[in-house]
C-alpha cells in the first residue's frame, strides 16, 4: 500500500542524481545540492497534504488562477516562482508528475535534464485522514487542549490564535502559553523564568528546554500521558502574570 509521501518520493528520486534530504522539519528533494520540491504537511497549521515545486513566476500565476482548489502560491518560497500543489484531492498523479518534471528542468544542469523524461505514476493506495494531516485534531490531544484552553480564557483579556501552527494564548499582544508537539509528544510550553528553569528541567524529566526561546526562560512541559490540572493552572498563571499588563492583573486579583 503506497502513501501520499511514498508517491513523492518515487516521482523525484526516479530522476537521475536526486537526493533527499530534511530540511526545517520538511522532506526537500535535490539535484546536485539545489531543491526543485519540497514535501510538506500542515505547513504552520495551514491543513494542507502539499508538494511545493520550483517553477516560473509567470507559470506559477497561470496555475493559480486556472486552478485554485489545486494549486497555491506558498510562503517563504512562492515570491521566487515555487508553486504549491494540494495532494489531498483528485488530481491527476501523472499531471504531479510532469509538473515536478518541470520543476527538475528548471533547477538541474541542461546535460543532465535533458537525458530523462517525466516518472510514470498511478498515484497512492490512500489519503490522509484530517488527523493524519493535524495531529492537534485528534480525540486524545483535543482532550489535553481543552481544560488548558478554558483556563487560559479564563483569564482577563486573554485572546487566542495560532502561532506556527499551534494554539497560542496571549496577554493582550504577548505570548504567554502555546500547545505543540514534538516528535509524537505534546508539549504545554510556558515562560519560568531562568532560574526555575534551571530547577524544573534538573529534577523533573517531563519539562524540558525548547528550542528558540528556552534561553529566554521558557519550558515545555511533557502533558501527553497525564496532566496534573492544579500544577497546570498555577504555571500557567504564573507566565501570565509575567507578560500581563497591570489592569490585567488588578482584574485577575479581585476574583
Amino acid at each position: 500500500m503506497s502513501t501520499i509521501y511514498d508517491t513523492v518520493r518515487h516521482i523525484c528520486l526516479s530522476l537521475p542524481e536526486t537526493d533527499e534530504i530534511i530540511s526545517h522539519g520538511s522532506p526537500n528533494f535535490r539535484v546536485r545540492n539545489k531543491s526543485f520540491a519540497i514535501y510538506s504537511v500542515n505547513h504552520h497549521g495551514d491543513n494542507k497534504v502539499a508538494m511545493l515545486i520550483n517553477v516560473a513566476a509567470e507559470f506559477q500565476q497561470m496555475l493559480v488562477t486556472s486552478a485554485p482548489n489545486y494549486f497555491f502560491v506558498p510562503p517563504y518560497v512562492g515570491h521566487r516562482g515555487w508553486v504549491g500543489i494540494e495532494l489531498n484531492h483528485d488530481l491527476a498523479w501523472q499531471r504531479i508528475s510532469d509538473l515536478s518534471f518541470a520543476a527538475y528542468q528548471r533547477t538541474a544542469p541542461k546535460t543532465l535534464a535533458s537525458k530523462c523524461s517525466p516518472t510514470v505514476t498511478t498515484g497512492p493506495s490512500e489519503i490522509m485522514t484530517a488527523e493524519q494531516i493535524n495531529p492537534m485534531l485528534s480525540d486524545a490531544n483535543q482532550s489535553i487542549l481543552g481544560p488548558i484552553q478554558a483556563l487560559c480564557l479564563g483569564l482577563p483579556e486573554v485572546t487566542s490564535d495560532l502561532q506556527f501552527g499551534n494554539p497560542c494564548f496571549r496577554a493582550g499582544k504577548k505570548s504567554f502559553a502555546t500547545v505543540h508537539l514534538r516528535n509524537s509528544r505534546t508539549y504545554l510550553q510556558i515562560w519560568v523564568g531562568l532560574d526555575q528553569q534551571v530547577q524544573l528541567t534538573s529534577f523533573d524529566r517531563r519539562f524540558s528546554v525548547p528550542p528558540y526561546v528556552g534561553h529566554n526562560g521558557w519550558v515545555d512541559l511533557d502533558v501527553t500521558d497525564k496532566q496534573n490540572q492544579e500544577e497546570i493552572k498555577k504555571l500557567v498563571e504564573a507566565s501570565y502574570r509575567h507578560f500581563a499588563l497591570k489592569r490585567m492583573l488588578k482584574i485577575l486579583d479581585a476574583y
